[in-house]
Order: structure tokens, then sequence, then C-alpha cells
């Protein structure tokens, strides 16, 4: 098992990314630094001012004071905007590279690693997990670098003053950047680990319960989901007070250190000027600036807590970016032509669970080959292993001869038009639906698939025809309709091959009959049919009997 990553570990590889952005992220630090140095000098100079006033610090007229402090202000609105708005585009940006390689990543993973994901949770992940992630490129790295160059100014302003001072300034902005967040870190990790996992566990809850609401209804456990979604919102809710219950705790330990820190500052200088190490102004600057230069340090320290649920998201993230597939793409293969498809002693397993056991069979070009057998005899999968879905256990399938793991994958998937038991129908027209088959298909092509598949009629009826929006996962169309479109695309495709799994398994036995005269038509094309109906094995040119992953 891959051990997990420590949060330093997530905050570099998090860091890695900002890469490409060096210059939009070096103008955000350059302006973050000198906002603070313009809000650090607003209260300095105030200070200035009134003992100008009181005659104790002769050097800068009153006149000049004052503009230089309006000017500070406005500096200061004008330069946090500029930051803000660089370190915005950063996150961003970023953000977006986030999702294209989370969207690669799950492209690589699917289907075999992504079969026994759990969906609501991948839903979580790709949506508020990367969205949480902008806390960490708009309001962490460019405060980091901001409090760490502010404080070295600050450290040598502090050291002129005297080196007592500077000491001081080290220990507080170390206890205020450092200790307390470490602190807070290290109380709720757990519990914001805790937290995504959670949430990412109710969007799965909630996304089950939609899809199975009919079901819900029909037997009466709407009372029961709905108090188990009750029971997790309410473990949700306490991990957020517990976490809320943190950030308390370093919000009440940062004001005390600020309060301590200018306390201590007052006393040792005033206890030097006594000893006249140094002058009463700078007593009074130093205790000044002490209490106004937490700035940098205390934004460092208040994403403390965001953080915990920042680089727990972090972490989810990673840790799917960096998943194995179990199968790899092919390239760089010389191209091959579709031609007959071989099974010699092949055998697959589902982790320990064996399916197909030394299976051996010729599937022959131009002809319908028909597969029947019991349910969980195998026939799905050896299907599944054609498209390369998954590698076999052991042995080999080969096309036109040559072994599937030596053939460009593209080239492979090209070759197959694979009609699976439950078609999958995108929230879109049924014209577009259909011409995913195939992008360059005029609608005479489509209508043309469709009459094959006896859907045109059904269409038609429709108040706008093909132009007729699919509701979110086809629930607008019976198991029947949806099926006869999957077929649809299939004829509409120009793959040599046609896979199809139980194709008729919804369908009356009048829309079979014009099903299995479709097929029949396909002359050029090589059909595998996987059914338990005895009547639409009549259109096979071979039938294979499946027993226990054996042919019998």
């Amino acid at each position: 098992m891959k051990k997990e990553m420590n949060n330093l570990q997530i905050i570099w590889r998090m860091m890695k990314l900002v890469k490409p952005l060096t210059l939009p992220m070096c103008f955000a630090v350059l302006m973050g630094v000198l906002g603070f140095v313009c809000a650090i000098g607003i209260p300095v100079l105030s200070a200035m001012a009134l003992l100008q006033v009181s005659g104790m610090y002769p050097h800068l007229p009153i006149n000049i004071l004052l503009p230089i402090l309006i000017g500070l202000a406005i500096m200061r609105g004008v330069l946090h905007y500029a930051e803000q708005a660089a370190n915005h585009y950063i996150a961003f940006k970023l953000l977006a590279v986030i999702r294209d390689h989370v969207y690669t990543t799950l492209r690589r993973l699917a289907p075999a690693k992504l079969d026994g994901k759990d969906k609501g949770n991948l839903i979580s992940l790709i949506t508020n997990d990367i969205e949480l992630l902008e806390v960490f490129y708009a309001h962490t790295i460019s405060p980091v670098l901001i409090a760490v160059l502010t404080s070295i100014i600050l450290f040598i302003c502090f050291a002129h003053m005297h080196i007592v001072a500077m000491f001081i300034a080290v220990l507080s902005y170390l206890g205020m950047a450092i200790v307390i967040p470490f602190y807070v870190n290290h109380k709720g990790r757990a519990i914001g680990q805790e937290n995504r996992d959670k949430i990412g566990h109710m969007s799965s809850y909630i996304l089950e319960s939609f899809r199975g609401l009919s079901t819900i209804l029909q037997y009466r456990i709407g009372t029961l989901r709905t108090q188990e979604m009750l029971k997790q919102n309410d473990e949700i809710e306490e991990l957020q007070r517990q976490m809320k219950s943190i950030e308390s705790d370093q919000v009440v330990a940062s004001q005390i250190l600020i309060s301590l820190s200018a306390i201590l500052m007052f006393l040792m200088m005033y206890g030097l000027y006594q000893n006249q190490n140094v002058s009463f102004y700078s007593v009074i600057m130093s205790t000044v600036m002490m209490v106004s230069s937490f700035g940098p340090v205390i934004a460092l320290s208040n994403l403390a807590n965001n953080l915990l649920s920042t680089l727990s998201s972090g972490r989810r993230v990673i840790a799917l970016m960096d998943e194995e597939e179990l199968i790899h793409d092919i390239t760089h293969q010389p191209v091959i032509e579709f031609d007959d498809i071989k099974a010699q002693h092949l055998s697959f397993a589902y982790e320990k669970e064996m399916i197909l056991k030394d299976l051996n069979l010729h599937i022959f070009k131009d002809q319908t080959t028909g597969i029947v057998g019991k349910s969980g005899s195998g026939k799905s999968t050896l299907l599944k292993l054609l498209m390369r879905f998954y590698d076999p256990t052991s042995g080999i399938l080969t096309i036109n001869g040559k072994e599937l793991q030596k053939i460009n994958t593209q080239n492979m998937r090209h070759m197959f038009a694979y009609v699976t038991q439950e078609t999958v129908l995108f929230h879109d027209s049924i014209l577009n639906n259909i011409r995913i088959a195939h992008l360059g298909a005029s609608d005479e092509e489509i209508i043309e698939a469709c009459k094959n598949a006896s859907i045109h009629d059904f269409i038609m009826s429709l108040p706008q025809g093909y132009q007729t929006t699919v509701a979110e996962l086809g629930s607008s169309l019976s198991g029947g309709e949806k099926q006869r479109i999957g077929l649809a695309r299939a004829f509409l495709s120009n793959a040599p091959c046609i896979l199809l799994d139980e194709p008729t398994s919804n369908l009356d036995v009048l829309n079979e009959a014009v099903i299995l005269k479709a097929l029949q038509s396909q002359k050029d094309k090589t059909i595998v049919l996987v059914t338990h109906r005895e009547s639409t094995m009549k259109i096979a040119d071979q039938v294979i009997t499946m027993n226990q992953g054996r042919v019998s």
C-alpha cells in the first residue's frame, strides 16, 4: 500500500504547478510586500506626526508627513488590489490546469480502475476539492513569501533601533507564523481529512438517492434514507464545529501573542532607555512598529485552519493523479487491418475471482458469431477483454494474428462498435447522442441508422423529432428505446466489428425481429452477439456456448 503523503509533500507537489506562472507570482509578491510596507508605515508615520507636534521629532515637518500619510493610504488600497488580482489570476489559471490533469487522469484510469470507485465521491473531488485549492493558490503561496520578505525588512528596521528589538521581533513572528499554525495543523489535520471524506460520501449518498428515487418511493424507505442523510449531515456539522473551535483557539492565541509582544517590546526598550542605550523615540517607535507589523505573519497564521480542508482536498486530488492505470495505451505500432479474432488459453480474474478459464475460440471475419451461456459465465467479460478495457490474466487475444497488447490502442478501439446492456445517453439532443458514433455523419446517414435500429418512427413521433433533448442519464426514455439508440450508434459507426451485449433484452418480439433482420443485412460486418435468447441465435453463422468461463 502506498504511503500517504504528509502536508509538506502535498505543499511541494502543489507548488510545482506554479512554475509556469512564476512572473505573475513575483508581481503578486512585490505588490504584497509594498502594500504591507505602506500599511505598517501609516501608524509609524502617525506616531512620528504626534512626536513632531509634541516637539520630540523635529526632522520632518507636519506639512510633509500628512501628504505622505495620505499617499500611503491610497497606495495601500491600490497595491492590495493589484496583489489580489494577480493571485486570483494565478489561482484560476492553475485550477484550469489541475482540472485538465484530473480529467486526463480519469480518462487514463477508465474504465478498469474506475469500476470500483465511488462515483459520488469522484464528483465531489472534481468539483468541491479542486475548487478548495483556490485558497492555496490565491491566499497561501504569496502570503508566505510576502510575510518572509516583509519580516526581513522589519528585522532591519528593528536592528537599526537595537539588536534586542530585532530579537523580540524574530521570536514574535516565529511564534505567529510557525508555532501557532503548527499547533492548529497538529490538532486539526485528521479532522480536516475526515471532513473532506465525509462530504464526499454525503455527495455519493445524495446522488444515489436521486437516482433511486422511484425505488425509495415504491418501498417507502424515504424516512430511512432521510434519517441516514441527517445523520451524515450531523457528523459533518460536528467536524466543522470542531474545526471552528480550533480556529477560535488560533485567533485567541494570535491576539494574546500580539499583546504580549508589544508589552515585552516596550518593557525591554524602556529598560534600555533607562540605561541610556536607546532614545525615548526608539522606545515609542519600536512599540508602535511591533503592534502594527503583525499583518503579514498574522495573515499567514490565519491560513492554518483553512489549510486543514485545503490540504486534505489537495491530498485527495494528488492521490487520484498519482494512481497507476491498469491498462496502458499502446502507441507507435504499425496500423493493422481488422481480421479474424482468436482467443488462446485465455484466462481472466476480477481480483481473486476467476471469470474465464483457459478459453479458446475463433471469431471469423464478416460472420455473425453468437455467444450464449448462463449469467456469470463470462460472456460480457469476453467483450470487455476484446475492447481491452482489461488485459487477460493469462493467455492471449489476437486480431489478424497480432496480440491486442501489441496493437495501437486507438487503432484497436476503432475496429469495434460496442453496445452494452445499459446504453449511456447524454443530456443532449437525440441527434447528437447518435452522432457521437460518427461525428462526420450526415443527418441522412443518422436517419438510416435509426431506421435499421427500428427507432426512427418513435423519434419522429416526438414533438421536436431528432432535436428532442434527452433527460439526464436518459431517464426520459424506456430501456428498449435507449437500447435501440445504442444500436443506431453501432449501425452508424464505420467499425468493421460490432460487439453486442444482450442487444434485444429490452425489446419485444416484433422489434427484435426487425433488429435481427437489420443485423443480417450487415454483410460486410463482423458481429459478435452475446445473448441468452435462443431466438436471437437464428442469425448466427456460428454459436459458441460458454459454461463457467469455458467453451462447452
